[in-house]
C-alpha cells in the first residue's frame, strides 16, 4: 500500500530513501539507511526487521542482492512482503511477493558509475506510477539526492500513487558528517504522518530543512567585517535581542552563521533575513 525509492547519489557520497502512502505515518515504518553502507525500504505487509537486518547484511559486506535474497530466504511471509536496497556501490535490488496487492511491482536501475535506484510500489493505480518515479528520477541528475528523490516521489504522487489515496509521506538520506552540527550522518529525515496532500507537505518541509539544518556552502558565506558585524548587532537589537549571537539562537540559524561571538561569516540568505530583504520560515526545534 505504499511506493517508494531507494538510491545512492551519482557522486557515492549519499543513501536515501522516499516513500508515501496512505497509511499513517508510513515514515516510521518503511526507510532506513546508513551512510556508508545502504539504503533499505520495507514496505506491503512489511517486516519492519528487514530494515535493520538488511542494513546489517550490507555492512557484512553482502551486495544489495545477496542481502534481499537472504532476507527473502529467512521470511516465511515473503509472497506479502515488499521491499529495494541499495547497497554501499550503488547496486540495487527490488521484491515483490506473490500475494502482494495488486498493482505491485518494481524496477531497478543505474545512474552515472557510482548510482543506483530501486523504485517499488502496491496497491498503486498502476504500472504508470513506477514508470513515472523512474523518469524523474533520471531526468534528476542535476538534482541533490534529496530533491531527486523528492522529485522522483512527487511524480508518482502525480501518476496516480497509492490507488486508496494519500497520507503520509518521508524522506531520509544520509551522508558522512551531513548531520546537525556535524555530529552525525543525517542529512535528512522528514516524515509528515498525516496529512491530504503529504507528498507537497514533505516538499515544503525539505526547504525549511535546506535553511535550518543544512550547513552553508562558502559560496553562501559572506564574511564579516567590523562594519558588518556593528551593522548585525544593531539589527538585532532592533529585533529586541541583546546581542546578534541571541538572534541567531532565537531563530534556528546556527548551521548558517559561523560560530563564535564574532562569526568569521554569515549566510547571504540569513543576512537577507536579519536586513528585512528577505522573510524568514517558520521553524522551531
Amino acid at each position: 500500500m505504499t511506493f517508494s525509492i531507494v538510491a545512492r547519489s551519482d557522486d557515492g557520497d549519499s543513501w536515501g530513501v522516499a516513500v508515501a502512502s496512505k497509511f499513517l505515518a508510513v515514515g516510521s515504518a518503511v526507510p532506513a539507511a546508513a551512510a556508508g553502507v545502504g539504503a533499505v525500504a520495507t514496505q506491503a505487509d512489511a517486516n519492519t526487521a528487514w530494515k535493520y537486518l538488511g542494513l546489517a547484511h550490507l555492512d557484512e559486506g553482502a551486495t544489495a542482492q545477496v542481502a534481499l535474497d537472504r532476507l527473502v530466504e529467512e521470511d516465511e511471509g515473503r509472497e506479502h512482503r515488499q521491499a529495494g536496497i541499495v547497497d554501499s556501490d550503488g547496486n540495487a535490488a527490488t521484491w515483490t511477493g506473490s500475494e502482494c496487492f495488486a498493482w505491485a511491482g518494481g524496477v531497478t536501475g543505474r545512474s552515472g558509475d557510482r548510482g543506483g535506484y530501486a523504485i517499488q510500489g502496491n496497491i498503486l493505480t498502476g504500472p504508470e506510477v513506477v514508470e513515472a518515479m523512474e523518469r524523474a528520477w533520471q531526468g534528476g541528475d542535476a538534482l541533490s539526492l534529496e530533491r531527486r528523490l523528492l522529485a522522483a516521489l512527487a511524480a508518482g504522487d502525480e501518476a496516480g500513487g497509492d490507488s486508496r489515496g494519500r497520507q503520509s509521506a518521508a524522506l531520509l538520506v544520509v551522508r558522512d558528517g551531513a548531520g546537525y552540527g556535524g555530529n552525525d550522518d543525517v542529512a535528512v529525515d522528514l516524515r509528515v504522518d498525516d496529512h491530504t496532500d503529504p507528498v507537497a507537505e514533505l516538499a515544503r518541509l525539505v526547504d525549511l530543512n535546506e535553511l535550518y539544518l543544512t550547513a552553508s556552502t562558502p559560496e553562501e558565506q559572506v564574511p564579516v567585517g567590523d562594519a558588518l558585524m556593528i551593522e548585525l548587532e544593531s539589527l538585532a537589537k532592533a529585533e529586541g535581542k541583546d546581542s546578534f549571537r541571541e538572534w541567531v539562537g532565537s531563530e534556528n540559524y546556527e548551521m548558517r552563521v559561523g560560530p563564535g561571538v564574532r562569526p568569521p561569516w554569515i549566510d547571504r540568505r540569513i543576512l537577507a533575513i536579519i536586513r528585512g530583504e528577505q522573510e524568514g520560515q517558520e521553524g522551531t526545534a
